[in-house]
């Protein structure tokens, strides 16, 4: 089953969901929080930043995308309205060892179908990601990255050309320490993520597309951070970031104004915790095209 937006349904600032209150020309920011849920259904619940933050309904996107308990993790998944079929929906999971492209739209029957197969050997990998990068005068995607990060600390990134193959694998060791990354900034020239640490550190990760692939890590913060098994990010404003971690030992979530990524002097905001209780594994970003992150 899939719940259709509607054609006359308004697209919000990182929301598939019509009427929250972070419509068009709101000076509001916020976020649409994807789940994938213990039964296998997509689902989305838009989250403000007010203070304190506001929760708005969690709703159906589709039913039984995957078999229940099989997605370990979750890239962001693009989810763009369509006059035709109410939705395109695409991303990538992790399910065992494999890799898998999910892609569906509102005429389509999922009956625990993950999509394409991608490879195997990804049995190791505990953290996956995309960029897909359009500038704002660019009539076509400029660039599309994944990253993998493997449990014993090593960060892949791939690039995709224009079919969708993974091509120009790269890596770089040295981030055993982290707990959990969001991609909160994309330029044409390289991505950047925050990151925590389970000693309680907040670091960027700035990756510039050039190879080899050579990481910039900046603490942010040096403690308090190691409670969040998630984080997710939407861009808010020119430079700046909401962001919400997610605390899986209490299915609670605390939202934050991050202004312009830039080391220790980095502005962070707390916005209040979140009056909902997540309980789902699989938290994701649903990306709507509103342009890219810019947080750094």
């Amino acid at each position: 089953m899939f719940k259709a937006i509607g054609t006359a349904a308004v697209l919000v600032a990182g929301s598939l969901l019509p009427g929250t209150a972070m419509a068009a020309g709101s000076s509001i920011c916020g976020m649409g929080l994807g789940s994938v849920t213990s039964g296998g259904d997509h689902r989305e619940q838009p989250i403000t930043a007010t203070v304190p933050p506001s929760a708005g309904e969690n709703a159906l996107v589709a039913s039984s995308v995957y078999a229940p308990g099989q997605v370990r993790t979750s890239s962001t998944f693009v989810g763009e309205a369509d006059p035709d079929v109410g939705i395109i929906v695409d991303g990538f999971v992790l399910i065992g060892d494999g890799l898998y492209r999910t892609s569906y739209d509102g005429n389509s029957v999922q009956d625990g179908n993950p999509g394409n197969r991608i490879g195997g050997g990804w049995g190791a990998f505990v953290a996956l990601e995309q960029s897909q990068y359009q500038g704002p005068n660019d009539a076509n995607m400029t660039r599309w990255n994944t990253y993998g990060l493997r449990s014993d600390g090593t960060l892949f990134r791939w690039t995709l050309d224009a079919k969708g193959v993974w091509r120009s694998k790269a890596s770089a060791p040295g981030f055993a320490a982290v707990k959990s990354m969001v991609l909160i900034s994309q330029t044409k020239t390289y991505d950047t993520f925050l990151a925590n640490t389970r000693g309680g550190a907040l670091y960027t990760i700035h990756i510039p597309t050039s190879a080899p692939m050579k990481p910039v890590v900046k603490q942010v913060r040096s403690s308090t951070w190691q409670g969040f098994e998630t984080m997710v990010a939407q861009q808010c404003g020119q430079y700046g970031t909401v962001l919400l971690g997610i605390d899986k030992d209490t299915d609670t979530a605390y939202l934050y104004a991050v202004g312009h990524a830039n080391g220790t002097t980095t502005v962070i905001q707390s916005r209040g915790k979140v009056p909902a209780t997540l309980t789902e594994n699989i938290y994701f970003r649903w990306l709507v095209p509103n342009g890219p992150l810019n947080g750094e």
